[in-house]
């Protein structure tokens, strides 16, 4: 049963600065959209409404979430898991293709992506598992009886195939167990073994991704696939200058050179019309976002909460980092979006219900000594 009252004055312990930055990162979000997505010259504003209801939407499912202690929800963090690796088995065989991966269901209101749910699920039930070996950690094989639970999830992401998607998962299992006080030297035997398998990895990658690799290693080479994009992006971003061409300005953008604009380059849309002042400033935005919610780990009144808070930590920081960074050629390009910007209704959806579960660990906070 829920406890109504309690959760009344709950609630008026919640982090309402986090609440300000992610609807403020919306709102430019927004306002960036518009100008991607040309409503302002074809009158068509359903991808903006539909962003719109989604976070809407969103916002029911935070109030939803913080009235169950997140407690309790780690309490079923053997069924959380059991359902992440179900949802993308079942993607697999049932879902959508969409950008040469299977990771789609479409729902016609909206089309699901299903990582985007399992980031959820994963990430509190993953939290569980660091907790429970937590002071178990420090032998290679004591870190691999933690690692092994995040290979099935990571394997069927692979399959789909979503590097990206991959990498992010591993960025949540690495940022939670690091923080469970591994020895230095247990990581810098890791890093030695992730080196070596390096080149294994390569040779079972997809086609499509070496050439991701093989561009970034050659970025003026315009025959590699993808590069050519890739350049449209650096073009429009090296334009921008310092204040921008001016909102719904950007050539780049509004001639359609740029691709995916409305989602995966769309920090290039911000860059070219709105200049480094711009970039900057959605920079900024997430930086304050980011140490907001270290700051609600480090509060967090136990050790479960405090692993959920870093995991979502890590997840939105390599979503940030990668996203931005492959804009301007200086990460691989992988289809990763930049979050409450990119056009994405079940990202939006998602992102929101994991910010609900950041709120619920910081409105039950206690101050507790790592």
């Amino acid at each position: 049963m829920i406890d109504y009252k309690n959760t009344i004055k709950l609630i008026k312990k919640i982090d309402w600065k986090l609440i300000l930055i992610v609807l403020a990162i919306f709102i430019y979000g927004i306002v960036i959209l518009s100008s991607a997505t040309h409503a302002n010259q074809t009158g068509q504003y359903k991808r903006l409404i539909v962003q719109t209801f989604a976070f809407c939407l969103g916002l029911v499912l935070v109030l939803f979430i913080l009235m169950i202690d997140y407690n309790i929800m780690g309490k079923y963090y053997k069924e959380l898991y059991v359902v992440s690796i179900a949802l993308l088995a079942l993607v697999l065989v049932f879902g959508d293709s969409r950008g040469g991966a299977k990771s789609t269901f479409d729902l016609k209101i909206l089309d699901l992506q299903v990582i985007e749910v399992v980031k959820i699920t994963f990430i509190l039930s993953f939290a569980k598992i660091v907790e429970n070996h937590k002071g178990k950690l420090n032998t290679l094989k004591e870190i691999f009886d933690v690692v092994i639970y995040a290979i099935p999830v990571i394997g069927l992401i692979i399959v789909q195939p979503d590097l990206g998607g991959a990498i992010i998962f591993c960025c949540i299992v690495f940022g939670m167990i690091f923080s469970a006080g591994i020895d230095r030297k247990i990581l810098i035997k890791a890093g030695v073994i992730v080196l070596i398998l390096l080149p294994i990895m390569y040779m079972l990658m997809d086609t499509y991704q070496k050439n991701r690799i093989l561009g970034f290693m050659n970025p003026e080479d315009t025959s590699i696939e993808g590069n050519y994009q890739l350049m449209q992006s650096m073009i429009a971003i090296g334009s921008g200058g310092i204040t921008g061409k001016g909102l719904y300005n950007g050539t780049q953008n509004q001639e359609d050179f740029l691709p995916i604009q409305d989602s995966d380059f769309i920090f290039a849309v911000v860059v070219e019309e709105l200049g480094v002042v711009g970039g900057a400033l959605l920079v900024g935005l997430y930086a304050a976002f980011l140490l907001r919610m270290i700051k609600i780990a480090r509060e967090s009144k136990d050790i479960y909460g405090a692993f959920v808070v870093i995991g979502v930590v890590c997840m939105f920081g390599y979503q940030i980092v990668q996203n931005i960074g492959m804009t301007m050629g200086l990460i691989p390009v992988t289809g990763v979006t930049l979050s409450f910007i990119s056009y994405g209704g079940s990202a939006v959806m998602t992102s929101l219900a994991i910010i609900g579960i950041v709120l619920n660990v910081g409105m039950r906070r206690k101050k507790i000594n790592f």
